[in-house]
Parts: C-alpha cells; sequence; structure tokens
C-alpha cells in the first residue's frame, strides 16, 4: 500500500447521514442464496464489495456474480476485494453460474470479475464462456456483464462481444482528475474508449446491446465534473449511467470526503437525462447492478 493512501486514511470516519440508514431484512433468502453460492464454489460482488444493498437484493433473490476468484491484480484505493496474486481459472465456473442463474430463475443477471492481469488476455475467454453457458441453459435471461479495461486490448473486447451479452457495462469510477489516488493501475481514456468501441460495434451490427458505466462520488469530485464526466460517456455512446455514493469498505481504504445529497443525485440524474442518456440510475445507494433490469428495459 502506498503511503499516500495510509496518510489518507488517517482521516476519521464521518457518521453517515439518514438517507444512507439501511433497513436489514429477513436472512432467510440471503442463507439459501449463499448456501447456494457455495455449493458451487462461487463468488458475488454484493459480498466481496460489501454492497450496502446486499439485504435488498438477496431478499429478491437476485446476485451479481463474480468471475475469476476473490483476488485481483489491481490495487484501487476504494475496492474491498483482496489484492494479490490469484490462482487459477476455475473451469468449472461458467457452467455453475448458468447453474445458479437457473435455479434462481433469474430474467436478468449481472456478471462481473475482478481484475486479472495475470492473464494474456485479462479473462476475456473465460468470460465469454460463462456468456454462452448462461444463455445456453437460460435463453429468456437477460445477461449483463461489468467488465475490466483488459489493459486496452481491443481483441479481448471482442471476445466477450462475439459472446452477445445483452449489455455492456464499464465502470469508469470516478472523475479523471482523481484516477492517480483512486485507480492507479487504470486510465480514464482508455475506459472511455472501451466504451466507445463496443458501442461503434454494436452501431455497425445494429444489434440491441446496450452500453453502461457507473461512477462513486464522494471522494473529492466537484458537482462540475461529474457533470463533464457524463459528457464524455454521451460522447462515447453510453446509454445507461449509474451514479452512487461511495462508502469507506474499511480502515484501509480512502476516506469518504463528504456525503452527497439525495438533491444532488437528482439534479444529475435530470440533467444526464437531458443529454440524451437512456437511464440515469442517481441516488445515494445506487451501485453498478442495482435496479439493473429495470435500467435496460
Amino acid at each position: 500500500m502506498s503511503r499516500e493512501l495510509r496518510v489518507l486514511n488517517t482521516k476519521p470516519r464521518q457518521p453517515k447521514p439518514e438517507w444512507l440508514r439501511i433497513r436489514l431484512g429477513d436472512p432467510t433468502n440471503q442463507n439459501n442464496l449463499l448456501k447456494l453460492i457455495q455449493g458451487l464454489n462461487l463468488h458475488t460482488v454484493c459480498q466481496e464489495a460489501r454492497c450496502p444493498n446486499i439485504f435488498e437484493c438477496w431478499a429478491n433473490r437476485t446476485a451479481t456474480f463474480m468471475l475469476g476468484g476473490d483476488i485481483c491484480t489491481r490495487h484501487c484505493g476504494f475496492c474491498a476485494v483482496g489484492k494479490g496474486a490469484p490462482g487459477s481459472l476455475d473451469v468449472n465456473e461458467p457452467r455453475n453460474v448458468a447453474a445458479a442463474v437457473r435455479h434462481l430463475n433469474l430474467a436478468h443477471t449481472v456478471i462481473t470479475s475482478v481484475n486479472r492481469d495475470d492473464l494474456p488476455d485479462g479473462g476475456a475467454a473465460h468470460w465469454a464462456e460463462t456468456i454462452r453457458q448462461v444463455r445456453a441453459l437460460n435463453p429468456e435471461c437477460k445477461i449483463e456483464v461489468l467488465i475490466p479495461d483488459f489493459n486496452g486490448d481491443q481483441d479481448a473486447l471482442n471476445t466477450v462481444l462475439d459472446a452477445k451479452p445483452d449489455v455492456l457495462n464499464h465502470n469508469t469510477e470516478t472523475i479523471a482528475r482523481l484516477y492517480r489516488r483512486v485507480r492507479p493501475d487504470a486510465d480514464y481514456q482508455q475506459s472511455l474508449t472501451l466504451i466507445t468501441r463496443a458501442s461503434d460495434r454494436r452501431d455497425r451490427e445494429k444489434s440491441v446491446m446496450l452500453t453502461k458505466s457507473g461512477i462513486m462520488v464522494g471522494l473529492g469530485e466537484e458537482f462540475d465534473e461529474v457533470v463533464e464526466l457524463m459528457k464524455d460517456l454521451r460522447a462515447a455512446s453510453c446509454d445507461i449511467m449509474t451514479i452512487g455514493q461511495y462508502l469507506q469498505p474499511h480502515a484501509r481504504r480512502l476516506p469518504v470526503e463528504r456525503y452527497v445529497t439525495p438533491e444532488e443525485f437528482d439534479r444529475w440524474r435530470d440533467i444526464g437525462m437531458a443529454m440524451g442518456f437512456k437511464h440515469v440510475q442517481s441516488s445515494p445507494l445506487t451501485r453498478s447492478s442495482y435496479h439493473a433490469r429495470e435500467q435496460a428495459e
């Protein structure tokens, strides 16, 4: 961990405002889903990223599956997922994800992954096989993928697009000015290029695939800087955008600089819709896959 991050984390945590209070639900469905996931040797981003909506989503028997294990090769300052050297890919994982989707009878499933910079294709072939397996076993289910940047490898992106996901999501996560602190192993323009390439191919092939991206706020950005990022995403022909409050997952991650008010989230939503986004999900508890099915309808 960098000295900069250690210094940043000396800032005491701010108390959460009332609008971030979460009501815990009945754990029965959550526990049943957890048993299924553990039995199939799967991981969910709901658990690994400590999502604040886990009780709401799991109560409705929905989850975001995470491919490639639970160790990431990158060192983002916001993320609770473990860092280090990952193990080998589980060759049964695509089939197990498909089985879980079928067991849960999902109409819309979201699949994401850790970064696997240790693999020549960043895990793209594993991604594509998972999409194919899920579709073969669940032909009526919409498939949304939240992919890494594959280090800008267009061939890797095309491998995923060849499998024809219904929604191609790649998060920009934050504004350009904060990338060095928040996403030290990533590049803002590279992320925009990925979305542009996906949108361009969609348009060339006249497919109905939607493109999507999301950010966290409360990391030190200004209101107008978020608006500028929204303009960049629309210039990349991004269809859907999510904006949510960053919540510090534990003491070794970046601190919350401020809690953004619900009124500001509403303003971003209205501005984004006026720009031409098909959908803008903007609220304190919004996360990439929160209400994902409604966003894609």
